[in-house]
Formats: C-alpha cells, sequence, structure tokens
C-alpha cells in the first residue's frame, strides 16, 4: 500500500502534451567490451556492424555530436538533455580519452545529464575521479548474485565477472552522487527473489529490469510462438511483490513504477512502456546517427538511418518517415485492454522475419499477465481507500 499511496500523491493523472523532439544522446564511445556476455545484443544479435567501425569515438565526432545537441536543445527549448556514454565497454577508452569526450560537452547551452553504463569491470578510482569531476553518474548491469550474474556475464575466457563487478559496485556507492543504479537482464532460471535482493543489498537509486532483447524470428529464452506460459511476467510479479508490498519504498523499480504510472494516468518515462515514442537517439563511434540499438536484434542494419553527425541534425531524423519512434502497435493491439500501459511492447521485440514489425510484442502473453496483476493490484487499494 506505501508505494502505491507514493504514486498516489505524486503522478499527475493527465498526459502532457511535448514537441516532438529527442532528449536523451546515446553515444556509442568504444565498440568493443572485455566481457563475452551470451545475451548481449550488440556482439550476439543479427546486426553486425560494429565489426566495421572505428573501435573508439574520436574527439571530432564527439565535439560534431555536442553541436548538434546543442543545435536540437536550443531549437526545441529543451530544459536539459541526457547524454549516455555506452559501448561496448565505454570503460574502454580509458580515463584520459573519456575526459576528452567529456570535455566536448561543456559548451552546450542547457544543463546536461552525463551518465555512463558500464559492466564495472574496470571501475577503479582514477575512473570514479574523472566522473566526480564532471559529474557523471554511472550505471551498472548487474544480473544478481554470482551464480546468476556469472551464468551470462562472463570474461572471454569463461571466467565469472561478479567478483569483480560487485567491488566495483561498492567503491562506487561510497562516492556521493555518482551511482545511478543497476542495470539486471531477465533469467527466468534465477531466482527472481535471490536476485532482487542482492540487488538491493548495495543500495541502489534505481533498479532496471531489461527483458532479454528478441523477437519472433529469435524469441528470447523460454518463449514459443503459441505457448500461454508467461515466464518473464512470473518472474517479474514475484519481484513486484516483495517490492510492492514493502513497508517503505526500498528503491525505483523503473519498470514497476512506468506502469504504476501509466495506470494512474501518467506517463512512462520507460522505453517500451506506455504511448509515448522514444525520446532517446544513438550515435555511433563512426558518427553515424542510429535509433534505438535494441533494433540491432531484428536484421543487419536495422537501427541505421544513413544520416551523420557531420552532415545532418537531429531534426533530420525525426523527419524521417519509418523510424521506429513513429510507428503505431500492430492493428492486432487496438482492442486490447492494456494497451494504454503496454504501448504494443518494446518495438524491436515485434520484429518477425517477412512481416517486419507489425504484430505484437513477443512478450505479449508476459506483458498481459503482469500488466493485469499490477492493475489488479492498484486497483484493490483504490477500492480500500474509499472504502
Amino acid at each position: 500500500m506505501s508505494i502505491f499511496l507514493q504514486h498516489w500523491r505524486t503522478v499527475p493523472l493527465f498526459l502532457l502534451t511535448q514537441q516532438e523532439s529527442f532528449r536523451t544522446f546515446v553515444l556509442k564511445v568504444y565498440t568493443r567490451c572485455d566481457l563475452a556476455c551470451d545475451h548481449c545484443y550488440v556482439y550476439r544479435s543479427a546486426d553486425q556492424s560494429w565489426r566495421t567501425r572505428p573501435r573508439r569515438m574520436s574527439t571530432e565526432v564527439a565535439a560534431m555530436t555536442a553541436a548538434r545537441v546543442a543545435e536540437h536543445a536550443v531549437a526545441h527549448r529543451l530544459a536539459g538533455v541526457n547524454v549516455v556514454l555506452h559501448g561496448g565497454e565505454p570503460l574502454l577508452c580509458g580515463p584520459r580519452h573519456l575526459r576528452d569526450l567529456l570535455a566536448t560537452f561543456d559548451a552546450i547551452p542547457v544543463p546536461v545529464n552525463l551518465t555512463v553504463q558500464t559492466n564495472a569491470v574496470r571501475l577503479d578510482d582514477a575512473f570514479l575521479d574523472l566522473f566526480a569531476e564532471f559529474g557523471v553518474r554511472v550505471g551498472v548491469s548487474l544480473d544478481g548474485p554470482a551464480t546468476a550474474h556469472d551464468r551470462h556475464r562472463r570474461t572471454p575466457s569463461g571466467q565469472g565477472s561478479h567478483a569483480a563487478v560487485s567491488a566495483a559496485i561498492h567503491r562506487l556507492a561510497a562516492r556521493d552522487g555518482l551511482f545511478a543504479g543497476l542495470l539486471c537482464t531477465v533469467d527466468p532460471r534465477n531466482d527472481p527473489v535471490a536476485v532482487y535482493e542482492e540487488l538491493l543489498s548495495y543500495r541502489p537509486p534505481v533498479v532496471d529490469f531489461l527483458l532479454p532483447h528478441g523477437n519472433w524470428t529469435a524469441p528470447p529464452p523460454g518463449r514459443v510462438s503459441g505457448d500461454p506460459a508467461t515466464p518473464y511476467a512470473d518472474w517479474l510479479i514475484a519481484v513486484f511483490e516483495r517490492w510492492y508490498g514493502a513497508a517503505e519504498r526500498p528503491c525505483e523499480v523503473r519498470i514497476f513504477d512506468g506502469m504504476l504510472s501509466l495506470l494512474l494516468g501518467g506517463r512512462s518515462g520507460t522505453e517500451g512502456l506506455g504511448p509515448e515514442p522514444s525520446r532517446a537517439v544513438v550515435v555511433e563511434t563512426d558518427g553515424a546517427i542510429e535509433q534505438t540499438d535494441a533494433l540491432k536484434s531484428a536484421y543487419e542494419g536495422a537501427p541505421g538511418t544513413g544520416l551523420h553527425v557531420g552532415s545532418s541534425s537531429f531534426d533530420d531524423v525525426l523527419a524521417l518517415p519509418g523510424i521506429a519512434q513513429r510507428q503505431p502497435p500492430s492493428a492486432t493491439c487496438a482492442a486490447c485492454p492494456v494497451l494504454r500501459v503496454c504501448g504494443g511492447g518494446h518495438y524491436a521485440h515485434r520484429y518477425r522475419e517477412g512481416s517486419g514489425f507489425d504484430q505484437p510484442s513477443v512478450y505479449c502473453p508476459d506483458l498481459f499477465r503482469l500488466i493485469g496483476h499490477v492493475r489488479g493490484r492498484v486497483a484493490g487499494d483504490l477500492a480500500r481507500l474509499r472504502a
């Protein structure tokens, strides 16, 4: 009840309309990684364009990107923007080169929320000092306790990375204001409560549970076409009950907060939930502008726009008629009672070879069950409030 009441008091019960624009700019600053995770959508998916790109983003490309971000922010009168350093593994750039890249964003005329998403294997004091200097918040990928994390996130030689990542998170958490949160890829084989409790033990401000990027042609583990089983919903419901039933809000869990907000008439702020399009755009190491890189799981070239920061603005991307940001849910979804919350599911998860993206999410049964469960809990709390 306590978490529900926090949403009830703070979520606006209406949707705001805003001029179409990007708010988050993801920079692929390094195209290689020091782990060989078997669930990675960059290296293990259909799109293998990383093989032909420069290993790291040059300061020249970063400066062009910063100028385009500034141009976009001014044109759309944005109050601020998010810039995310991503990879591959961004820390492979090294502190000196990352400093040069970060410095290019000093001239943007609006507040810039800088974050880096890392596997944290190389996250030492030199990086933490650099991030403290530039005000960069750090998100870390962690899949739970050692047995769960090391199932997928291993070195090229097959060694687990949990011990190194855990030590790095403790160093990060000791630095005031730098810890952005934890990202966990869901694996139904792992114990959901054990995973959640492990993540909470680091006291993150945010936990983000990520469904593995799959589709109808390359389904995620445990999802079979026509099978009514809901392994991902069952897993997330177990975590939701632990989170929602807590006496005090332990942290934000992005997927649950997004669903609660949408159910109460607000907005999601989470890619793949709700009716609003994604506000994120990607710039690769060579300056190519791409759509969400989750589309790499669909087919070779799926995220591509054919545009480059040296010759095109981000408004040029918005003008492209076929971008994922503007595509509606499948007609099959029109009469679904949870469409307002689901939004048709993540665009990348709708792909089927031969028919494109014109079908519901491959996670449709899981989303329907999960949203129905969360809605039932909210309805029960509303009924008690009104009694």
